[in-house]
């Protein structure tokens, strides 16, 4: 089985399919720290050096060589990976993968996001919290319809990660 996590920056998506990859004795994929292997630099000095649109291409090349060539896996995807090109409808028409939405409130990404914004290129420049809220809002807005589309939805509010590993493992299974 092949498991891939969507959902919003901060999320959990990394924590959680380290956990879920450990209680699965899976391997796990982080498709960000894939992306920056391959190309020898970090996401914001992909973004920045070569745009969004080079970003998002290697991105879903790189998806699909890792599905490619590995067996059982729980993969964490970037917040807009299944929003881009044909990558969604790649993953949803592969029979050994299950894809799931770790769902989160806009208020909880906002505290979460807001303290680590700085770590983050794409809100770094956000300078307070309504400003940040708003920018979720519009993202969460545009970005619904696919994550909605995944296999299973976890509501991940005010969870902790071994609550949100029981509650995804027990969607899959």
């Amino acid at each position: 089985m092949k498991i891939i996590l969507f959902g919003y920056m901060g999320s959990g998506k990394s924590s959680v399919g380290k956990n879920l990859a450990d209680k699965l004795s899976l391997k796990f994929l982080d498709l960000d720290a894939e992306i920056e292997s391959v190309e020898g630099k970090n996401i914001a000095s992909i973004f920045s050096d070569k745009g969004e649109i080079y970003f998002r291409k290697k991105e879903n090349e790189i998806l699909k060589k890792l599905v490619a060539e590995n067996g059982s896996f729980v993969m964490a995807t970037g917040g807009g990976t299944p929003c881009y090109g044909n990558t969604l409808e790649y993953i949803k028409d592969q029979k050994d993968i299950k894809s799931v939405y770790l769902k989160n409130s806009i208020k909880q990404l906002t505290e979460r996001l807001f303290a680590e914004r700085a770590q983050r290129p794409l809100i770094s420049h956000l300078e307070s919290k309504s400003i940040l809220e708003d920018f979720i809002r519009k993202h969460l807005f545009e970005r619904a319809f696919y994550y909605n589309q995944a296999d299973s939805i976890v509501d991940v509010e005010n969870l902790s990660i071994p609550e949100i590993v029981q509650h995804v493992n027990e969607k899959l299974f």
